[in-house]
């Protein structure tokens, strides 16, 4: 396969160093490990299609990549070495930006953070904000549905997609950029690929939608009591106002590991209190009465009525970006505390407040020596929720024995719930098996048939999500 494509591709497009690939081989968090030949990294959709074709015609697996910050080892190659990676971060330019309809088009190897700002120099933004926003790409974020902080006032990725071109199994293009409000050709595929974490198609551009830029915001730290008094603040604050946009909840334990994990950082709070809330509302002008009055005229009036316990709002850029900082710095910061398992769930919001304290309960209960909590956006009804080994235990030993069971455990209790394993991160590798154990057979029975149908072969991205009957490769 090799062999044939080194002719049609420039020379920085197959890459079979070594020391070049090792550090594509593993996953973020580490817990995944893989190998490959070769890793090829095309600079258009024009050598993307070459290169599935290519594989097509040798009965070689894909694992397509960019900025490889998945959670769930969705973008890590196999073990066995038998697929090459797809790396698309060469792919990154910003095909156009259209300050006049409020619309962009990138490249998947378009990194987030650049988007968003190409976006704000022309007066606009991307408003999707995630803690790898300097390394995560376009191409992923479109993949796997990424939600994030604002996700409470504009959706997940799935809303801000306006089109998507992607390159097929058998190498064909799929041109859905076109941005139109109304297509009734019957299945929409570029919803269909949005979020299929690269099984189904190579996403290869995406239009995306923009919203004007943030002319004035006001960040808050608050403390209070309860998951519960935090969702009562929420709506009543939602009752008031449309200008909040992201409305984050943690535990003391999460600050308190941020604060450890981060040089210099500091409590926003003087007192002690059992849960905090990062508030952030934004407006599109300085007309009017600015967000930060705004924030403090609401939660001022909510500490008079003691729905909250203490709250200060940021009385600067630099001070916000600290509060957000905090905030950011939680997945590090819990992966630095030791081996866990961790959960990205979503739970209706409504009852998101109830399962954060009765989830960690009976989790401590039923796993005694550890330890669960959660934190996450409590407006959309995601939690992070981890639970943690016990100190002194071998890492090895807790991910081969004990983590499957906690992760059973942990999605019964989901289940129950009526809710889902997997909010923002998806499924990857890492939730494969607990998909299936989980899911109604009508879903798995779909799902295997989408991925049939379009990947006959199962070359694209194979072990992760879905699997066929079959072995990646066989005619």
């Amino acid at each position: 396969m090799l062999s044939a494509l080194a002719p049609l591709l420039d020379a920085k497009a197959i890459v079979t160093d070594p020391a070049d690939i090792d550090p594509w081989l593993h996953d973020w968090r580490g817990r995944f490990h893989g190998a490959a030949p070769a890793m090829l990294a095309p600079s258009s959709t024009a050598e993307v299609a070459l290169i599935v074709k290519a594989a097509a015609a040798h009965r070689v697996p894909l694992v397509a990549q960019g900025g490889n910050t998945s959670m769930v080892g969705g973008a890590t190659a196999p073990a066995d070495g038998h697929a090459l990676i797809l790396s698309l971060r060469r792919m990154n330019r910003i095909r156009r930006l259209d300050a006049d309809a409020g619309l962009a088009i990138a490249e998947a190897g378009v990194i987030l953070a650049d988007l968003d700002g190409a976006a704000q120099a022309q007066g606009w933004r991307f408003p999707l904000t995630l803690g790898a926003r300097g390394t995560a790409t376009i191409g992923g974020l479109v993949s796997t549905n990424a939600g994030g902080t604002q996700v409470l006032k504009f959706g997940t990725m799935r809303g801000l997609v306006a089109g998507v071109e992607a390159v097929l199994a058998d190498g064909s293009i799929h041109d859905g950029l076109s941005a139109l409000k109304k297509d009734n050709r019957g299945y929409d595929l570029d919803q269909l690929f949005i979020g299929a974490e690269g099984t189904l198609a190579i996403v290869t551009a995406a239009t995306l939608r923009l919203a004007p830029a943030i002319a004035a915001r006001g960040t808050a730290w608050v403390g209070i009591d309860s998951p519960q008094a935090a969702l009562r603040l929420l709506r009543r604050m939602q009752a008031r106002t449309d200008a909040i946009e992201s409305f984050e909840i943690l535990p003391a334990e999460s600050l308190d590991a941020a604060i450890a994990h981060l040089p210099d950082a500091r409590a926003p709070l003087s007192g002690r209190h059992p849960w905090h809330l990062l508030i952030e509302a934004t407006s599109p002008t300085t007309a009017g009465e600015s967000p930060s009055a705004l924030l403090e005229r609401l939660l001022g009036d909510a500490l008079a009525d003691g729905a909250l316990a203490d709250a200060t709002i940021a009385a600067s850029e630099a001070q916000s970006a600290a509060f957000w900082l905090l905030r950011d710095s939680l997945s590090a910061a819990e992966r630095a505390l030791g081996p866990a398992t961790q959960h990205d769930i979503s739970i209706p919001v409504e009852t998101m407040p109830d399962f954060m304290i009765e989830a960690a309960a009976a989790c401590d209960a039923r796993f005694p020596g550890t330890h669960a909590s959660g934190f996450g956006h409590l407006g959309d009804g995601n939690v992070h929720f981890h639970v943690r080994a016990a100190p002194g235990t071998d890492p090895a030993r807790w991910y081969a024995e004990d983590a499957p069971v906690v992760t059973r455990f942990v999605g019964d209790l989901v289940t129950e719930a009526g809710g889902s394993i997997s909010a923002e991160h998806g499924i990857g590798q890492m939730k494969r098996d607990e998909l299936e154990r989980l899911s109604s057979p009508a879903r798995m029975t779909a799902l295997r048939a989408i991925k049939a149908a379009l990947d006959p072969l199962g070359i694209l991205n194979p072990g992760k999500l879905v699997t066929l009957a079959r072995p990646p490769g066989a005619p």
